[in-house]
């Protein structure tokens, strides 16, 4: 067996509009052509779905964040801290890369990730 790739990453959420408006508006992600609660950040599909659909209930992902790449963490930073998202401590500088650590509006990890 060979893994080809991540052909997507799946967000859960509670509240679809809420969620679809988030990664569509605030952080201006592309939206798939045939299901408007799919994503796209270069190559990666970002899939929302709701537990409640499998069953299941509701929780955040806090820790298995995707690193969402910028040309400028603190840029792109400032201009979603205008639109009113908050971010969790300073821009980290890892030895190879920046990042800032944010939550989506149903509380999942994110984070703006750029290596040097």
């Amino acid at each position: 067996m060979q893994i080809e790739r991540v052909d997507f990453v799946g967000i859960p959420t509670a509240d679809m509009e809420r969620a679809i408006a988030f990664y569509g508006e605030t952080l201006g992600l592309r939206r798939d052509e045939r299901s408007e609660s799919e994503f796209w950040a270069g190559e990666t599909c970002i899939s929302l779905w709701m537990p409640a659909w499998a069953g299941q209930e509701f929780v955040p992902q806090e820790l298995a964040m995707p690193a969402l790449r910028v040309d400028d963490v603190a840029a792109a930073r400032a201009e979603l801290e205008a639109k009113g998202v908050a971010f969790q401590g300073e821009i980290f500088d890892s030895g190879v890369c920046h990042m800032a650590f944010f939550k989506d509006a149903d509380g999942n990890g994110l984070m703006l990730h750029r290596r040097y």
